[in-house]
């Protein structure tokens, strides 16, 4: 089935992520595009989606290679009655979303990489970056937005994060739908979004658990020129990193990136 605007808004009918689809054809970012709408009045639940970036973003803005109807771009408004400190949460519940949804094409071998990344069989597949507008004591907006990479073949990447990235279709040996695939993501990330108003991060944290393969091991985190080591003991209730370092000892980390130490 074709990927465009109506068949979204079909499948999506009666939903609150997709209560409101723009589907572009090249933008510069969705995410930026979703924070102008958002600014504007989108309710919670609006959707964009671009068949191309021509500047995508990553985190620490890092460029998301975004190539013409091979994968998922996407960014979605929500507007939630949280403080802006439960608002970064988000992110994780996006991951577990992501994850869930990857785990259903590769099973076993989807992966939540913190605090961003969805792995499969430990190379990139996906990436979230969350951004918000607060409105005194709390939160105007959030925007997530989700690239997922589903049909880039490997020689396509960029030769700079090849080796350490991959795609859906690199994975099952196939094609996949990207209209399923979006969906599936959409679902999933409406249906845990619901649990998380509705406990908390409570309520997601044991999920995210689930579906990361980082407990014990050892990563190198680093947040500007301050770099910490460790063994990842899990997260807590507010979604900061767990890491020991020394017996006893357990540090919270709250930002960064984290790369797995491999000896």
């Amino acid at each position: 089935m074709d990927f465009n605007e109506a068949t979204l808004k079909e499948r999506l009918a009666g939903k609150l992520i997709g209560r409101q689809v723009h589907f572009l054809e090249e933008i510069g970012s969705t995410n930026d595009y979703a924070f102008k709408l958002a600014h504007d009045g989108a309710p919670e639940g609006a959707v964009v989606i671009a068949e191309s970036q021509t500047s995508g973003k990553g985190r620490m803005n890092r460029v998301w290679q975004s190539p013409p109807r091979r994968n998922l771009y996407t960014s979605i408004v929500f507007r939630p009655p949280v403080e802006p400190a439960a608002a970064s949460q988000i992110t994780l519940v996006a991951g577990v979303a992501a994850a869930q949804t990857l785990a259903s094409y590769c099973p076993g071998r989807a992966a939540i990489k913190w605090p961003n990344d969805v792995m499969i069989g430990g190379r990139k597949a996906c990436g979230i970056l969350t951004e918000m507008k607060t409105a005194g004591n709390g939160v105007e907006f959030v925007v997530v937005g989700i690239g997922v990479n589903i049909n880039i073949r490997k020689e396509e990447l960029d030769e700079a994060f090849r080796e350490h990235s991959t795609s859906v279709r690199e994975e099952v040996g196939g094609p996949v739908s990207r209209l399923d695939m979006a969906v599936q993501l959409y679902e999933n990330l409406e249906r845990l979004y619901a649990r998380f108003i509705r406990e908390g991060f409570a309520g997601i944290r044991q999920l995210w658990l689930d579906n990361t393969d980082m407990v014990g091991k050892a990563i190198r985190v680093a947040f500007r020129d301050d770099i910490k080591e460790g063994r990842v003991a899990g997260i807590d209730h507010d979604g900061a990193l767990l890491l020991g370092n020394n017996p006893g000892e357990t540090v919270r980390i709250i930002a960064g990136d984290a790369t797995i130490i491999k000896h």
